[in-house]
């Protein structure tokens, strides 16, 4: 290092404690990068890589950007998973001796961006923590630092369970203690998730308050946050609420893959949030809302009362159609509360920042006495809740200017008549402005100058410019000549240099006492920042309910009703995201109705009849009453659940290297895992990857494991016709069927769910739906016909007998129904664990060309 530029060496002892980060350097207008720095930020940011004078090593690789542009450049970082750390220089460079100084004044991380064009509106940006219970569970804390929200839960006991669940959070960073960074590495950076590595788990200053209604178990990792919080982002964090700890047993618990095959928060095809409950549910007008709407889908309710809070609300506002119009136009004039409190407290809120937080807080005196004058029970308590925060609200208006500039920098942010001091200097200000302008018009009167002027520059200050054919007009007594120029000569005066310094000391000492009100002024905001944060809850909870009030009435959805035992009454279901994409009223509805005596529904019928549409439905349903919202149906009584699983849809698990039917039997064992009997499973075509009699010794073993075992509310599909059987043998297990029709040799879906199973699957007619040459489905056809004209079943024997028979009741003496032997002997020395549907295949198609051949 001693061969290097003190400069240099500087930045290499500031990098020295930020080895994991870009770190930006404050070089005047730019922030430099160096070394190996340059040579990776040049590429990721496509920004030109140059070099620079490093001392006795030589040139040393050099990139930079512009400060005042920075924030796109840092965010792009950041959104690729990297830190960057903001190295700022700490004093005036003018009075600097020798090299300035400079430190880090944040480090920004993907768990901790909260500005820029990527962070959504309505979506939380959260950084979480992870640590392990004396249980051997982990704990999983996750604060959004925009907002100040954290909320610590138990995330099961394995890593792959962490680290989904963080995942479905969307959660972008994690901070762990050394010795679970190994355990959870390659999880988690296969999911795009950052680890981050803080040792100390004692509580800092304030952190009692913040942690301390977590458990005891909990409490480590959510010190670790806020350790790493404080030491990463130097700057005050006041605006972290109280950590809010869900117990389980307080909220209907999804698993991430059942959120995900559910689709949530977004679709499974599109990625985006178009096809999601969330995005049939958001009728949000405020960003609080939106992200809180997200938050209450991720984790419905599962306590009767407060379901039921929700749900009255909801019935109310759809009541009091005009004061539910006049609250959600109050609420359109809300700006973003939560993050308006954070900015206060990090001290980067500008003027424009307090007008829109006093614009917020004046709407909600106008919510509360509407919600008052409704004299319904629910809104009226809820009115009662809202707290105005008039004392914030009046010093905003006292201090802040109808329309702020957009920088603080500019002046004009406190209001006129706020400060008298203030008022005086711009009053100088603005006088001596129009006295120059009156010295001007007097000069030109006085010389008869016609062209004389009055200019200014930071190097002379205010003079009189003359041109060169007018100088001898001059009056050389109280001239005084300053600068000589090409075309002209520029003077001043004594009378224009003593206003010269009234006009500029006015003018900057305006500037820096309106820095020092406005500074005064958001401290004393921010010692309102927890009712403003109570405020924002109680007004974006409000505008979720009324927007559940909206779609409600739009889409004629009923209130759901709870009961105490373990049945589901469904009446003429629909599934709401379905059919507002149909868009027509061509959505069929449909029952599911189980009770006590049969609560196991075994699903048949044909690929595309809409048997996983009718599954997902019922879980939509369910999670909707949950969270408070009204239901598709003409009514549904529905016992309060506590999880809901599903296997539905195919997927593999390329990252984890698992194929899709061990994410199908993953996702299956945590279902039998974890399920209650107040629970909601629901099996879609279960053992669809391997073959026919595992895949039905599966589905069968899983069914009478639910049965005996757990006992809950459960929906299982099945192309595996032999196991209707089974309701024979399970007394709470009833078939129905997804039923279709054949027309002209085509079939036509009914999508309407009848009681029996089905009597066929319509394999051939989907696939000559999905467009396969007219060949291939003949030819299916004619060996379909073969096999099932070869067929005798054997029902006595139980659904996993009764399969196709190839050889009649004669194959197992050897001999087939047509004299030919051997047959059974060479079926018995098949390997069909190893053989592909291909093998198969050609196998039959071989056999029977033997027995055509033995036969003629």
């Amino acid at each position: 290092m001693a061969a290097l530029t003190p400069m240099m060496r500087q930045y290499m002892e500031i990098k020295e404690d930020y080895k994991d980060a870009f770190l930006f350097f404050r070089l005047g207008d730019f922030y430099e990068m160096f070394f190996d720095d340059a040579l990776k930020a040049s590429q990721l940011l496509e920004i030109t890589l140059t070099s620079r004078e490093g001392g006795q090593t030589g040139r040393i690789p050099m990139c930079g950007v512009p400060f005042h542009s920075a924030a796109s450049y840092i965010e792009t970082l950041v959104r690729k998973g990297y830190k960057v750390a903001i190295c700022e220089q700490t004093e005036d460079p003018a009075q600097a001796k020798g090299i300035v100084k400079r430190e880090v004044i944040q480090l920004i991380t993907p768990g901790t961006l909260t500005e820029g064009r990527t962070v959504g509106e309505k979506s939380n940006v959260f950084i979480g923590s992870a640590g392990r219970t004396e249980e051997g569970e982990y704990a999983l804390v996750r604060i959004d630092l925009s907002t100040g929200e954290g909320v610590a839960t138990l995330a099961g006991s394995d890593e792959k369970s962490l680290i989904s669940e963080a995942e479905s959070l969307k959660i972008r960073e994690i901070v762990v203690p050394d010795e679970l960074y190994l355990a959870l590495h390659d999880l988690a950076r296969a999911r795009s998730i950052l680890l981050s590595v803080e040792p100390d788990e004692s509580l800092p200053d304030g952190g009692a308050d913040v942690a301390g209604h977590c458990p005891p178990g909990v409490q480590p990792a959510a010190a670790r946050l806020l350790r790493y919080l404080e030491r990463t982002q130097k700057r005050s964090l006041g605006h972290i609420r109280p950590i809010d700890y869900r117990e389980r047993r307080a909220v209907l618990s999804i698993d991430p893959n059942s959120r995900r095959n559910l689709e949530l928060v977004q679709s499974i095809r599109g990625g985006g949030e178009k096809g999601s409950l969330y995005w049939l549910l958001d009728e949000t007008v405020t960003a609080m809302g939106g992200r809180k709407l997200r938050q209450w889908i991720h984790e419905p309710l599962a306590g009767r009362e407060a379901i039921l809070e929700r749900t009255d609300t909801v019935g109310e506002l759809i009541e009091e159609f005009f004061s539910r119009g006049e609250i959600r136009e109050l609420l359109k004039g809300v700006y973003d509360m939560e993050r308006l409190a954070g900015k206060v407290a990090f001290g980067n809120a500008t003027g424009r920042d307090l007008a829109q937080l006093r614009r917020s807080l004046g709407q909600a005196e106008p919510i509360r006495r509407t919600l008052l004058e409704s004299g319904t029970p629910r809104l009226t308590a809820m009115g009662g809740r809202i707290d105005p925060c008039t004392e914030p609200l009046r010093m905003l208006e006292e201090a802040i200017t109808d329309e702020p500039p957009i920088s603080n920098k500019e002046g004009g942010v406190i209001r006129e008549g706020f400060n008298e001091r203030l008022d005086e200097l711009r009053d100088a200000s603005r006088n001596g402005k129009d006295w120059i302008a009156a010295l001007e018009a007097e000069e030109r009167r006085k010389t008869g100058i016609k062209s004389l002027k009055i200019g200014y520059n930071r190097v002379f200050g205010y003079y009189l410019e003359v041109t060169k054919s007018n100088v001898h007009l001059v009056d050389t007594e109280r001239f005084e000549r300053k600068q000589t120029l090409a075309n002209a000569e520029r003077y001043i005066t004594p009378e224009l240099k003593e206003k010269e310094a009234l006009i500029l000391n006015a003018e900057d000492e305006a500037l820096i006492l309106e820095t020092e009100l406005f500074n005064e002024v958001r401290e004393r905001v921010k010692e309102h920042i927890p009712a403003i944060q109570k405020l924002a809850d109680r007004l974006s909870s409000l505008d979720v309910l009324s927007g559940f009030a909206e779609v409600s009435e739009r889409y004629r959805y009923v209130r759901p009703e709870f009961h105490g035992g373990r049945g589901i009454s469904i009446r003429n279901g629909r599934h709401p995201v379905v059919e507002k994409m149909l868009d027509d009223g061509t959505y069929v509805p449909n029952d599911c109705v189980l009770d006590e005596e049969a609560n196991m529904l075994l699903i048949t019928g044909p690929n595309m009849s809409g048997k996983s549409t009718y599954m997902r439905q019922v879980a939509l349903t369910v999670i909707m009453a949950q969270i408070g919202c009204f239901v598709p149906a003409d009514s549904a009584a529905l016992p309060v659940t506590d999880q809901i699983f599903t296997r539905i849809g195919a997927a593999d698990d390329l990252a984890g290297g698992q194929s899709t039917f061990m994410v199908e039997m993953m996702e299956s064992r945590h279902a039998l895992a974890h399920a209650t009997a107040d629970s909601l499973l629901l099996f879609d075509e279960i053992g669809r990857g391997t073959s026919t009699y595992d895949g039905m010794a599966l589905a069968q073993a899983m069914m009478e494991f639910i049965h005996e075992q757990i006992g809950a509310n459960t929906l299982f599909s099945t192309h595996y016709h032999e196991l209707t059987g089974l309701s024979e043998k399970l007394g709470r297990l009833r078939n129905v069927h997804v039923s279709a029709a054949e027309q002209g040799g085509h079939v036509i879906f009914l999508h309407k769910v009848k009681e029996g199973p089905a009597d066929k699957s319509y394999g051939i007619h989907v696939a000559e739906l999905a467009g396969l040459p007219e060949s291939v489905i003949r030819r299916a056809a004619e060996l379909l016909e073969e096999l099932e004209s070869a067929s005798v079943p054997k029902p006595e024997e139980g659904p996993l007998s009764d399969q196709l028979s190839l050889f009649g009741e004669g194959a197992a003496g050897g001999e087939t129904a047509g004299g030919e032997s051997g047959l059974a002997e060479e079926i018995g020395r098949l390997d069909l664990l190893r053989m592909t549907p291909m093998d198969a295949f050609q196998w039959l198609h071989g056999m029977q060309e033997k027995i055509g051949r033995e036969r003629s």
